[in-house]
């Protein structure tokens, strides 16, 4: 745990920023490897272990398999390691930020799974807590060790967040908000925490009629959620091995290439990648369609009603994007 991280914790069961102190701290270059965060108000304790403090227990993740999921593919999208900017071109044309403006910034990532984007915010310069509900954390932790300092993992749930109110330039909350128990209250429990000033920026799964006509991966998500996750994805690559090779010749026919999202893969052709790489996102995409508890797209008009009714400014909405802005 990063010395600066304890300016921004906050018990997470006790009502206005009660501060957290540390017991037991054990230290190395300068970060706390394992200790004991405790309230003075509630009493309340929370573990650090690994450099990471933890603040829920296995039985409050609804989101085990995308522990499981991001440590196995953890290198995957890391625009580093994979040779790309996907990663950055996705994070800066989704919230339009400019890239000058994460420098000094303080951001919170929700949802950060292995780290994608909390990567590259901490390398444009910004101050990043990363915070994930499941066992990703330790994927995240390891994609951004090299930061020196920059990024601080915290496992929590976005529904008790064990941080200070008004303390964060921007909120970035990729790919998550479908895939919770209730995506109302994710939206609206995330804005308390931006500051004066401080930006918004949501990616979700958008309500579209060609979501509804996908009768297959409907009909395969009816168990697919309750498979261990070894047997899904057995699944998913008996599913990629047949469907992916029959992607890549309608890919590149543009009035054929529609077909392709009535599949039961998530098949990725992007420029940039190869044919290996491309295989391997198909792999993860697929098992990422599959795998959650909750799937519940959003219509982004609705979206950005309940943004503007929290009193957010600047709110602008496009499928699958919202972005706004606190006074």
């Amino acid at each position: 745990m990063k010395p600066w991280l304890s300016e921004l914790l906050a018990c997470p069961d006790c009502a206005g920023d009660r501060p957290l102190t540390l017991a037991d701290a054990r230290e190395d270059a300068g970060e706390i490897l394992s200790g004991t965060l405790g309230c003075g108000a509630c009493g309340g304790t929370w573990p650090v272990r690994d450099g990471i403090p933890r603040f829920v227990a296995p039985k409050d993740d609804y989101a085990a398999t995308f522990g499981w999921q991001w440590r196995r593919w953890r290198a995957v999208q890391i625009d580093r390691l994979n040779g790309t900017r996907l990663s950055e071109d996705r994070l800066l044309r989704d919230t339009a930020w400019p890239r000058g403006w994460f420098r000094g910034r303080t951001i919170l990532d929700v949802g950060c799974g292995a780290g994608r984007f909390a990567d590259v915010m901490g390398a444009l310069g910004a101050r990043v807590v990363a915070v994930d509900l499941s066992a990703a954390v330790d994927a995240c932790r390891e994609t951004v060790a090299h930061h020196d300092g920059a990024v601080q993992v915290v496992q929590a749930s976005l529904y008790a967040l064990p941080l200070k109110r008004d303390a964060f330039d921007g909120v970035h909350c990729a790919g998550v908000i479908q895939h919770t128990p209730d995506p109302a209250h994710t939206m609206t429990a995330l804005p308390p925490f931006l500051g004066p000033g401080g930006r918004l920026a949501y990616n979700f799964y958008e309500r579209t009629p060609s979501g509804r006509l996908h009768l297959v991966k409907r009909a395969l998500r009816l168990f697919t959620p309750c498979l261990p996750p070894a047997a899904l994805l057995a699944l998913c690559h008996g599913l990629v091995a047949v469907f992916f090779p029959l992607t890549l010749p309608l890919s590149r026919v543009r009035f054929v290439r529609y077909i392709i999202r009535f599949l039961p893969i998530a098949a990725t052709h992007t420029p940039g990648l190869s044919v290996a790489q491309q295989y391997a996102w198909t792999l993860l995409d697929t098992f990422d369609w599959y795998s959650p508890r909750f799937e519940r797209p959003q219509d982004h008009r609705a979206v950005a009603g309940l943004l503007r009714g929290l009193g957010l400014t600047d709110v602008e909405a496009t499928p699958g994007i919202t972005r706004a802005r606190r006074e």
